[in-house]
């Protein structure tokens, strides 16, 4: 599938749904892709990705950058309160803010540093013990710890169980947004964006349905 086909797929979903035209962001996952795959979608035009890792993102980002002008990369995966400031000064979103610790070593690094990304709350819907985020009976006290740190808490990440039906995770995620008043929801990847975007999702992160399964 290409970045068109996808493109023109969530373009259809948004206006079945009554969404707004461009109210829906592609993020096109290229953690662990050759560059061989990355390289078209950037000349393409397309200029949002999705990463995974602080270290993998610094060792190509910064040159693409060089190369094609402006792009926006977004941290989607854990991030460790050590790489904290690597990844700040990186990524223009960062969607995994999952815990206490990690909330107040963003609110320290973005007073050293004047500016902080997006970011986004990740809540674990599921209660998966392996997978990180914030249970959902502890998120709108969280989010509210955050706003006290002064924190650009900007919306909410999910990633649904694997055996799950995903729209009940994505509206139980979009009820939390707006109870407290967040715009953002990212939520949807390759096999169920456009349930996402019924949903009402603000960023999609689709991968393997444009470059294709990791090799």
């Amino acid at each position: 599938m290409s970045l068109t086909d996808i493109t023109t797929r969530i373009a259809r979903a948004t206006a079945t749904h009554g969404r707004p035209d461009g109210s829906v962001h592609l993020i096109a996952v290229s953690k662990e892709q050759p560059h061989d795959r990355v390289l078209p979608v950037l000349r393409a035009g397309h200029r949002l990705f999705g990463e995974n890792r602080v270290q993998e993102a610094g060792d190509k980002w910064p040159d693409w950058r060089a190369e094609f002008g402006p792009v926006d990369v977004h941290l989607l995966g854990p991030l460790q309160s050590n790489k904290a400031r690597a990844a700040m000064e990186l990524f223009q979103a960062i969607h995994s803010l999952d815990r206490p610790k990690l909330a107040r070593t963003l609110a320290r690094l973005a007073q050293e540093l004047g500016q902080c990304p997006d970011l986004f709350v990740q809540v674990n819907t599921g209660a998966e013990p392996q997978k990180a985020g914030i249970l959902p009976a502890d998120a709108d006290s969280f989010i509210a710890e955050c706003r006290a740190l002064d924190l650009p808490v900007i919306g909410l990440m999910c990633i649904p169980p694997v055996q799950d039906d995903p729209a009940p995770h994505f509206k139980a995620l979009a009820e939390m947004a707006t109870r407290n008043g967040l715009r953002a929801l990212s939520m949807g990847m390759s096999d169920d964006f456009e349930v996402a975007i019924a949903h009402g999702a603000t960023h999609v992160r689709v991968g393997s349905a444009i470059f294709g399964a990791r090799r």
